[in-house]
């Protein structure tokens, strides 16, 4: 990866475009993904499944007063860490639509129109199979992509591969996450509360004011953010929605803007300056004071001009990545043999998820976008080829995640939970599998074609 780094310029620290930076992260994370998802198979599948299960459901009650809430712990994992999840995907939305590739029509629309095709076609894939069955409810099992494992893939073909090919497979898996959030908010929200709706409004509208009003104070959004997860969660709305609702309130400028953030950092650095010669004694600065105040003004400036989404992006990515995905999966990916046979994998609601991500995800993103380009209505960009845009598509058919989340919220039934776990697994496996090769035939044949 290209970035602001000098190896002649000793002691400075590698510095990473936005998307370097996310790529980076969400590329380590696939390793515990996968270990967390061969973790939770074994162990359904193995001499202690009834401990693994009896402590993914153990309850969590918390008290305040007369009031309390009480969930099992994959739950807590599904309502609780996810809405973490949800939110940080809420602040790369927000980020992307303001300075990234969401930022202009012509950028948003290859990546938007492709994460349509390839939430569109999957859909009636599966449709297709479970059209009047009691499986149909899954409809949007396989419309998700998961981005660290796709990410992941791409990543072991290093330079082989154009970075905004990397760009674009990230801004249309963002995109297929923000159409994940509304699908479950409309479709998959059954009995509505609304006593909590009205609640949680007038927490989102007091986060909004908050935002108007100019305060920075990150504490405040905290504490509104965490009521409008309750409001919702009692609303009947999955919670998970107001991660992304919270994330779009939080401000995108900082107190600072970049040239009153210059005109102090220079009015700091002049009132530095030194000329005696004790000011040479490299251990001297914390016995100047005027030196250690200048210090701390500039630690406060840097505060003040990076804004709170970059913040807490930049502070929560790490957690979620490392942590709660790779908990989700652990909690989630346990699929059970028990009582299978050879015939699970044809029964409709396997077949449709795996027909879904394997076939309808390229199928459909490369579809609408070669519609897109061709039309005018989105550019392809210049180092990207047709053959690239295909086979990252097949990646995106990798579900996993999102698609087991999906799937929880929307079979009851054990055993359908349990089909559509080895759909996901399935699809996911076999577009990574297909889109692996695809781009290594091509790669290397491009390579020797140079």
């Amino acid at each position: 990866m290209e970035s602001n780094y000098s190896e002649d310029q000793p002691g400075i620290i590698k510095i990473f475009q936005p998307y370097q930076w996310f790529f980076s992260s969400e590329v380590a994370s696939s390793v515990l993904l996968l270990f967390a998802s061969i973790s939770a198979v074994y162990l359904a599948n193995s001499f202690i499944a009834d401990t693994y299960n009896h402590f993914l459901h153990t309850e969590i009650s918390l008290f305040a007063g007369k009031y309390y809430i009480s969930k099992s712990l994959v739950h807590w994992i599904n309502d609780g860490l996810m809405a973490l999840f949800f939110f940080t995907v809420g602040l790369e939305i927000k980020r992307e639509i303001l300075v990234g590739e969401l930022a202009s029509f012509k950028q948003a629309m290859l990546p938007v129109v492709a994460a349509i095709g390839g939430m569109i076609v999957p859909g009636l894939i599966y449709m297709f199979f479970n059209y009047k069955t009691p499986g149909a409810g899954g409809w949007a099992v396989p419309m998700a992509t998961d981005i660290a494992f796709s990410l992941g893939a791409v990543a072991l073909f290093g330079k082989r591969l154009p970075v905004s090919l990397r760009i674009f497979l990230t801004a249309f898996a963002i995109a297929d996450d923000l159409g994940a959030v509304i699908i479950i908010a409309v479709f998959y929200t059954k009995n509505i509360a609304w006593y909590y709706v009205i609640i949680s409004l007038c927490f989102v509208l007091a986060l909004v004011l908050a935002n108007l009003l100019w305060i920075r104070w990150l504490p405040l959004y905290l504490i509104l953010g965490t009521g409008t997860w309750l409001a919702v969660m009692g609303s009947g709305f999955h919670a998970t929605i107001a991660g992304v609702i919270v994330a779009l309130t939080i401000p995108a400028r900082g107190k600072y803007n970049t040239f009153k953030f210059v005109q102090e950092v220079k009015s700091i650095m002049d009132d530095f300056k030194c000329h005696d010669e004790q000011c040479k004694n490299k251990d001297n600065i914390l016995l100047n004071e005027g030196h250690l105040n200048s210090v701390l003004t500039l630690e406060m400036a840097c505060h003040n001009v990076e804004t709170p989404l970059q913040r807490l992006e930049r502070s929560l990515h790490p957690w979620v990545v490392y942590m709660v995905l790779p908990l989700f999966a652990f909690g989630n990916a346990g699929l059970s043999f028990e009582g299978m046979n050879i015939s699970a994998i044809i029964h409709p609601v396997s077949m449709g998820i795996v027909l879904g991500l394997f076939i309808g995800k390229p199928l459909g993103i490369t579809l609408l976008s070669f519609i897109a380009v061709k039309t005018r209505l989105a550019s392809l960009p210049d180092d990207v080829k047709w053959n690239q845009v295909i086979g990252v598509s097949m990646l995106g058919g990798i579900g996993f995640t999102m698609s087991l989340f999906i799937a929880d919220i929307a079979f009851t039934s054990a055993d359908f939970l349990n089909y559509a776990k080895l759909g996901t697994l399935s699809g996911s496996m076999l577009s990574l599998i297909g889109g692996m090769v695809f781009l290594g035939f091509y790669s290397r044949k491009s390579g020797e074609t140079q």
